[in-house]
């Protein structure tokens, strides 16, 4: 790795946790850190399961009990008794001055953020916040893991039902899986293929299958990503994911067909190197067939 891309990287910290107050006892004045504000508002005016609370923030069980009951000694939260048929879920919930106080925050917050901005001209704004918003795509993309999983899975049909409820609405003549062309959960499982789920903040987030077909050829199936997680890079990485696998299990090329209302799909196999061929299979659904060879893919990819 490069070692001026890592010193950018800890300069940047070191700036950012100066300007937002990380290194205060008191964050934004009210008598707290940083840490326990933080978590009043990842509770959020709904609450949250403990063990979600924890996924989500990446943080040791034992931290998060002690800041939970820090905020529970200043009345600002609940933790409730685990549910009657799930003993291992507490949900925590705000009390009436946890939401005033989490409210108050939401206040300070926006003037932390406008005295970020003030001292800046328009055009200088703009940048900050493009950059921004860069930064803040390109870390979340970095916390996307995609990993290997049985296509009936409980996350892998989330996704494959949402996915299947998206394609009957885009469609123009809707969708039916039992119409496509198959690709069942023991084709989408070792030897015959692979499926594979991207997980983002402890939920999945995407997925994407490999078949594994004759004469050094797989076939792409079931790319999809949560409306919630687009813009991130998620379909991509997916996407390199299954190449790598077909590369490693000795395939040459793969296949994949799509609807001509996808056009963020189509853009996204040109921008991979795919190229459109004539068609390959008779999907009812495809207007476009591609294919991409591997023969050049590094291994691992």
């Amino acid at each position: 790795m490069d070692e001026r891309q890592i010193q950018q990287v800890r300069c940047f910290n070191r700036i950012v946790t100066q300007h937002v107050g990380a290194l205060e006892n008191s964050y934004l004045k009210r008598g707290r850190p940083l840490g326990q504000a933080r978590l009043l508002f990842e509770v959020g005016a709904d609450g949250v399961d403990v063990r979600d609370l924890r996924t989500r923030l990446k943080l040791d069980s034992g931290y998060v009990s002690r800041l939970l009951r820090s905020l529970e000694a200043q009345g600002l939260v609940q933790v409730q008794m685990p549910a009657a048929d799930d003993g291992r879920v507490r949900r925590v919930v705000l009390t009436p001055e946890g939401h005033a106080e989490r409210a108050t925050y939401e206040t300070l917050s926006d003037d932390l953020a406008m005295a970020f901005l003030k001292p800046l001209d328009p055009a200088q704004r703009d940048r900050l916040v493009r950059a921004m918003a860069e930064v803040e795509r390109l870390l979340r993309l970095g916390d996307v893991e995609v990993r290997l999983a049985v296509p009936d899975s409980a996350a892998a049909r989330w996704c494959l039902e949402q996915y299947f409820a998206e394609l009957a609405v885009r469609f123009d003549a809707g969708f039916d899986p039992a119409r496509s062309n198959s690709a069942r959960a023991e084709e989408m499982t070792p030897p015959a293929g692979f499926f594979f789920v991207a997980w983002l903040d402890g939920g999945p987030a995407g997925c994407g299958a490999l078949k594994l077909g004759e004469s050094g050829t797989g076939e792409i199936k079931r790319m999809w990503t949560a409306p919630s997680a687009r813009g991130l890079g998620i379909a991509r990485k997916v996407l390199r994911t299954l190449e790598a696998k077909a590369h490693d299990v000795g395939l040459t090329a793969v296949r994949l067909e799509t609807n001509r209302v996808l056009t963020e799909a189509q853009t996204l196999y040109r921008q991979e190197g795919y190229q459109e061929v004539a068609p390959f299979n008779a999907e009812p659904y495809a207007h476009h067939w591609f294919e991409k060879r591997l023969d050049g893919l590094a291994p691992n990819s």
